[in-house]
């Protein structure tokens, strides 16, 4: 019956969701239509061989697992849609699935306009780090040639709407966003099959909502820039480009000179009748399979290693036969080859889709 010793008080302090997360390794999966996950890390090392993806996710029949991020729970990604928007999301707040789930959409994750989509992804491990953020940049490539580099630290103040993260001009859209450290080199590429390599110092910095500067010259109104890749090691990496009709082919990065930015580029690949248009630029390593889909819904996984490496202005060697006479490549995409995959364990996760 004696007096309570303790006393209870209502606490003030600001709820912080973060603490009810420990900082674990998890990894973040998107499929090419675009669901999202988080895998535990530890769910891949307790298994025998077979690694990320190849034996990965129920997506549907058509889907498959395009990019793979090693991150860990505290991190934030970065997500840009095609008209210039940036949203957050911290990895905790990605739902967690297992290594067969198919994920969510992340169009339902984000307060996305309705013809808004996003199509470029960032994996950020610092946001709060001055210094992280001072030094690295992001680079923006639209469909109209034009590019753009602003600090990170423009983008480390989130916000639960988003922001504006390039002001685009209408008939424009974002195809590719990212993550340099100041010395990297850009290779841009058009439809008509040229590519136009400059080191991206001669993009100047600019501001959040700005629209940036011209990276490409355009042949007309319906020429249009197709991808935009950032080689980092130019002796490891080769530029890989695909053709509308199923030709594609790899190239040594020394054999594009280097010019100054809004050029019109030099010959990447020989455009013909029987080639079609550019529909593709990628860097590769041997490493690297290709996910090629037909616009009829025919998908082709094939290895980078068995593509040779040839002159920058051949027409280069079919990678897949169209068989449907009116049929064309839609999309191409790089993710890890299936014997890299079972090695993805233990440490040795490695990042792919930067």
């Amino acid at each position: 019956g004696d007096a309570r010793k303790t006393e209870i008080i209502y606490a003030s302090e600001e709820f912080n969701a973060e603490d009810f997360y420990a900082d674990d390794e998890m990894i973040i999966t998107i499929s090419h239509m675009g669901y999202i996950k988080r895998t535990p890390l530890t769910e891949f090392r307790a298994q025998n061989r077979g690694g990320v993806g190849a034996k990965g996710s129920d997506t549907r029949e058509e889907d498959f697992i395009e990019y793979i991020y090693p991150a860990s729970m505290h991190n934030y990604m970065l997500f840009f849609t095609q008209k210039g928007r940036c949203y957050w999301l911290k990895v905790y707040e990605i739902p967690e699935g297992a290594k067969n789930a198919k994920g969510r959409a992340i169009q339902n994750m984000l307060n996305i306009d309705a013809d808004d989509k996003v199509n470029a992804f960032i994996r950020v491990k610092q946001l709060q780090d001055p210094e992280y953020n001072t030094t690295h940049n992001l680079v923006f490539c639209t469909k109209r040639g034009v590019i753009k580099k602003t600090k990170l630290e423009a983008y480390s103040r989130p916000r639960q709407n988003g922001v504006n993260a390039i002001t685009i001009r209408e008939d424009d859209q974002v195809i590719q966003v990212r993550l340099t450290t100041g010395d990297s080199q850009i290779i841009m590429a058009n439809r008509n099959g040229r590519a136009i390599r400059f080191h991206e110092s001669t993009v100047r910095e600019m501001g959040r909502i700005a629209t940036g500067v011209r990276g490409m010259t355009l042949d007309g109104p319906d020429d249009e820039v197709i991808g935009m890749i950032c080689i980092k090691d130019p002796e490891k990496e080769t530029v890989m480009v695909v053709s509308e009709q199923g030709y594609g082919k790899r190239s040594e990065i020394e054999d594009y000179r280097i010019t100054n930015r809004g050029g019109k580029g030099v010959k990447t690949l020989n455009i013909t009748e029987k080639t079609g248009k550019l529909v593709a630029i990628k860097s590769v390593t041997d490493e690297n399979d290709l996910v090629i889909i037909n616009k009829s819904g025919i998908t082709l996984r094939l290895k980078v290693s068995d593509v040779r490496v040839m002159g920058r202005a051949t027409q280069g060697v079919r990678l897949i036969n169209l068989e449907k006479r009116n049929d064309e490549i839609a999309s191409v995409c790089k993710v890890l080859s299936e014997s890299v995959d079972e090695d993805m364990q233990d440490e040795n996760v490695t990042e792919v889709g930067e």
